[in-house]
């Protein structure tokens, strides 16, 4: 009998990927230097205050002020953006219709377009005397200068996230389950319900969770439409500039972490809901 060879067992012992081991070695080093070491940095800096003066620092009602504002605004502008992305999704997967091109193309436009150019753009069109803040000014509405021009541009650089996240899912979503839906007596609401939507709640949430993180570290849309008074439109990643520019190199970096902090709580949540919804 001839004997049994011994080539697949070789081939697991080496491994199916060639050169598993330093490709693994290489990613690691590369996301060491490249996100690790700076965290690692930003979580040591302030700690050069001490416990009491990083809690002291971030007690002041500035920042207090500064973290409120741009993590309620982000969480806002996300929030409105999640159905209009899936409208906006359902519409370029489900319709035919003259300029679906154009639309498609033109929902990238904050990925290319630098965050200076939208901030003016956006500053231009909701000022006292621009386009839509006149009119809205007639009807009592400030957006320039306001925290709600700090949440219309978090929304204009959040809103392709949600889509460009949905709009995979929706287009490989067999229909076959609606049809079924519909030939059982459900309503088109009903379908969406309880059909539609529970197989898109990961990608909504993925698209939440990038549209709130993308508008949480905004800062070139959001500086010129906001005003930035302190303790009304101030964002904190201006706050953190500002410190900067005064050599407050530990007060800065105690800002940072408190945004990194709680933004990550935020995200880990977001990530077992998401995964919590796929498991279902």
């Amino acid at each position: 009998m001839a004997e049994p060879s011994t080539r697949p067992t070789a081939l697991r012992a080496r491994g199916a990927i060639p050169g598993f081991g330093t490709s693994l070695g290489v990613t690691l080093l590369w996301l060491g230097l490249i996100v690790l070491l700076p965290l690692a940095a930003l979580a040591l800096r302030p700690w050069e205050l001490g416990v009491e003066g990083v809690l002291r620092s971030l007690a002041e009602p500035r920042v207090l002020a500064a973290l409120r504002l741009s993590f309620l605004a982000s969480l806002a502008a996300a929030a409105v953006n999640l159905p209009v992305g899936l409208l906006l999704a359902w519409v370029l997967v489900r319709d035919r219709f003259p300029g679906r091109r154009l639309l498609d193309g033109a929902i990238d436009l904050p990925f290319a377009l630098p965050t200076a150019v939208a901030g003016l753009a956006l500053t231009a069109l909701y000022a006292p005397e621009g386009w839509l803040g006149a009119p809205l000014g007639v009807l009592g509405v400030k957006v320039a200068y306001t925290p709600l021009g700090v949440g219309v541009a978090m929304l204009f650089v959040g809103l392709p996230f949600v889509v460009r996240s949905v709009e995979p899912v929706l287009r490989d979503l067999p229909r076959e389950a609606e049809e079924a839906a519909a030939t059982l007596g459900a309503s088109r609401v009903q379908t969406l319900a309880r059909v539609v939507l529970p197989a898109l709640m990961p990608a909504l949430l993925a698209g939440f969770a990038m549209a709130f993180a993308r508008g949480l570290g905004e800062y070139g849309s959001v500086i010129f439409i906001a005003g930035n008074m302190p303790m009304v439109s101030e964002i904190a990643p201006l706050l953190i500039t500002i410190r900067l520019e005064q050599y407050d190199y530990a007060g800065a970096a105690a800002v940072g972490l408190a945004m990194l902090l709680l933004a990550f709580l935020i995200l880990l949540l977001l990530n077992w809901l998401q995964r919590r919804g796929r498991a279902a």
